[in-house]
């Protein structure tokens, strides 16, 4: 893997989680950081999101259920936010995470809807603004 995995995963990675959200990233990458900053976006962005097998709906999906399944809240804003971006609707995340319930357990799925619901209650106030 190499150069064409990471411009493929600097794209995706961009047009998944948005440019902010990468170019914070990028910024604060250090040389202790920078390995593992090359590593996801060619690994996992480069390679296993660009796989033609499921679509991104479908991919930002099984992200939220396993995010929220694994406890990792602090990912799941930032996936909510890119599940949006790629045309998973607000019911689709709440089906998400009614079904992870029962599969990971009610807390997890407790605070997942709670990180989700401000994101998507601000994501459809910028809907109707714009």
């Amino acid at each position: 893997m190499g150069d064409e995995e990471r411009k493929r995963g600097m794209r995706i990675r961009r047009e998944v989680l948005g440019d902010a959200h990468v170019d914070r990233a990028e910024a604060a990458t250090t040389l202790f950081t920078a390995p593992f900053q090359d590593f996801i976006t060619r690994v996992a962005w480069g390679d296993i999101w660009a796989r033609p097998g499921l679509d991104r709906r479908t991919r930002s999906c099984i992200t939220l259920a396993a995010l929220t399944a694994l406890g990792r809240e602090a990912e799941i804003g930032l996936h909510v936010r890119a599940a949006l971006r790629n045309g998973v609707t607000s019911a689709e995340i709440a089906e998400v995470l009614l079904h992870t319930a029962l599969y990971a357990g009610v807390p997890a799925a407790n605070q997942a809807f709670a990180i989700a619901k401000p994101i998507i209650e601000e994501a459809e106030e910028h809907k109707k603004g714009t």
